[in-house]
């Protein structure tokens, strides 16, 4: 069985490729290779990381969904002897997952012995209300069969409303017998850690290669090592992988 990791928020910008980048560099620290495909028609952030080998497929026609690109992208899941990570944008949020539905691919996939892993984003700041939204949107969205990981990203602000955290909010205590994660995006000092991780994306670099690279502090290197570790025990923690 292999496990099909869908990055999806109705949202832009709130981090949906770096969870994508984060979860394949966490199977490839376990000795996995996985499946990396980019969708995203905008922005195509994940495919920009060389060392994840990332695969682009563009799945917008106009307004509509490429159907012929969608039964590529089909093949390769159902097909698949690894696990997979399909990062989606924001612009084809709404098509795709409305074919999905039509489509029945959650339950498509499971008869070919593949769990489908929904990961979406909330994040702090702004878009607090548009990521809950698009939480709560997304999971009514979908039947069983799906698996729901929800990652908070605090780099815009805390996750609260009203003083309640996350835990507290109505758009999760609706939905959370169908939620099998919650993970947390380390807190970064925007100095120190933050910095040093923004240049990491920036960069479209893996943690491997930073820390590889000669022209790196020494100091740097150890912030980014241990950043990486305190995200990697979220995911471990997380049981989804």
């Amino acid at each position: 069985m292999a496990k099909i990791h869908l990055v999806l928020q109705a949202k832009g910008g709130v981090g949906k490729s770096v969870i994508s980048a984060m979860l394949a560099q966490y199977h490839q620290a376990q000795g996995k290779v996985p499946l990396c495909i980019d969708t995203d028609p905008m922005n195509a952030t994940f495919t920009g990381y060389a060392a994840l080998n990332v695969r682009k497929l563009t799945l917008l026609n106009g307004d509509e969904i490429d159907v012929r690109n969608f039964d590529t992208l089909l093949d390769w899941l159902a097909s698949s002897e690894v696990d997979a990570i399909v990062d989606n944008g924001a612009a084809t949020f709404v098509p795709l997952v409305n074919y999905l539905m039509i489509t029945q691919t959650p339950a498509l996939l499971a008869e070919q012995g593949h769990e489908l892993v929904i990961h979406t984003v909330v994040t702090g700041g702004q878009a607090l209300v548009d990521t809950v939204s698009g939480f709560s949107h997304l999971i009514s969205q979908f039947p069983d069969p799906a698996t729901f990981v929800v990652w908070l990203n605090p780099y815009w602000g805390p996750i609260e409303s009203d003083g309640k955290p996350f835990w507290q909010f109505k758009g999760y205590l609706e939905h959370r017998s169908r939620i099998a994660a919650v993970i947390t995006i380390p807190a970064m000092q925007a100095a120190t850690f933050g910095r040093d991780v923004e240049d990491l994306l920036k960069a479209r670099l893996t943690f491997d290669e930073a820390l590889a690279a000669p022209d790196r502090s020494l100091a740097i290197r150890q912030r980014l090592k241990l950043y990486r570790q305190a995200l990697f025990e979220e995911i471990t923690a997380s049981g989804v992988l």
